[in-house]
């Protein structure tokens, strides 16, 4: 029987634990940006600029020789430099890699980083999936590097990175809405609540599940957990505020509020509960989109936020500033960014030094 990452003594690291690496997929999908697929570009570049500035070295995914040339050529312009670079030309459908890039378990002991491979099935919602679903393992051979490919009774489990977020110690957040609806973008219709616990057990080292309910309006993944609730350190949780009673996620936000009141750690205490204001509700061509601060990425040296042009930006920064004392806390303009349904903690994946 295969030994699964926990018995093997792997887990999956808290997002400001020591990086290696940030894995960005370099965009070339333009249906994830319909009509902002040029102004996106000069976006990933000022996110790599940023992740270099903040101690990281930055695996970028490209498709082929062709499209790396291009990501090189936004690069050169945004004076990134480029020793801080490393290219991997992997064929893949989008460059979400916080959902679809590869995932890392750590084992403390021996210090070995092993891939962690999950099935990705484009949120089950979209056809073009398969190439994405290739990247991890075909990194894990170009790189020789261990790889866990989860399974629960004999069936791939499909799970995207921004449907959890976990402390590091043993708890671990996400939403009954992503996971656990049978009808509407079903990932697993053959598990339970309590299969799914097993499962981040098991594979992540999380023995404790917080159950949020639902997320937020204009999410197209249906309920991820790093829109709206994120863990700041072992024992606090910053969760997304909206205090217009008529906005729809004002409800929403408020419901699991009133579940995280009553969750405890892995180690029986409460967590410490701070609130992040919502910036006003940004539309689009008439969608309304999942602008929330939420989504920042906890880099080596630094926390990139996303900014929306909002009276919210600048309390949203410095909630985040007290939270985070020893690490800068760095805007990205995400008003273009957000048009594709996500923005800087969707577009990243931390790989564990």
């Amino acid at each position: 029987m295969k030994q699964t990452p926990s018995e093997a003594g792997f887990k999956f690291p808290a997002e400001w634990e020591k990086h290696r690496a940030t894995w960005i997929g370099w965009c070339s999908n333009k249906n994830d940006f319909p009509g902002k697929i040029a102004p996106i570009h000069w976006v990933y570049g000022e996110i790599t600029r940023k992740l270099i500035e903040a101690g990281e070295t930055v695996a970028i995914l490209v498709q082929d020789e062709k499209h790396e040339a291009k990501a090189r050529n936004i690069l050169t312009k945004v004076g990134a430099d480029f020793t801080k670079i490393e290219f991997y030309q992997i064929p893949h459908n989008r460059g979400w890699m916080r959902d679809s890039g590869p995932m890392f378990v750590k084992n403390d002991a021996t210090q070995e980083v092993a891939v962690i491979k999950f099935k990705f099935n484009a949120w089950a919602k979209y056809d073009d999936w398969k190439l994405d679903n290739k990247v991890a393992v075909k990194f894990a051979e170009e790189k020789n590097r261990k790889i866990f490919h989860v399974e629960y009774e004999n069936k791939e489990v499909v799970l995207e990175g921004g449907a959890i977020d976990l402390n590091g110690t043993g708890t671990i957040l996400t939403t009954e809405e992503c996971l656990l609806d049978y009808e509407t973008q079903t990932r697993n219709p053959h598990l339970s609540r309590e299969d799914y616990e097993k499962v981040f057990a098991e594979n992540l080292g999380a023995t404790n599940t917080l159950w949020l309910n639902k997320g937020i309006v204009g999410d197209d993944t249906h309920g991820h957990v790093d829109d709206f609730c994120r863990f700041t350190d072992e024992k606090t949780i910053v969760l997304a505020e909206e205090k217009n009673p008529s906005d729809a996620n004002h409800r929403i936000l408020e419901e699991n509020r009133e579940r995280l009141q009553d969750f405890e750690l892995e180690n029986g205490e409460k967590p410490g509960i701070i609130r992040l204001p919502m910036p006003a509700p940004l539309i689009f061509d008439g969608q309304r989109l999942p602008a929330s601060y939420a989504n920042f990425y906890i880099a080596n040296e630094s926390v990139l936020v996303p900014t929306f042009n909002d009276a919210n930006d600048r309390l949203a920064l410095g909630i985040l500033s007290e939270l985070f004392p020893t690490r800068k806390i760095v805007g990205i303009h995400a008003v273009d960014l957000v048009w594709g349904l996500g923005t800087l903690h969707c577009l990243t994946q931390q790989e564990p030094i």
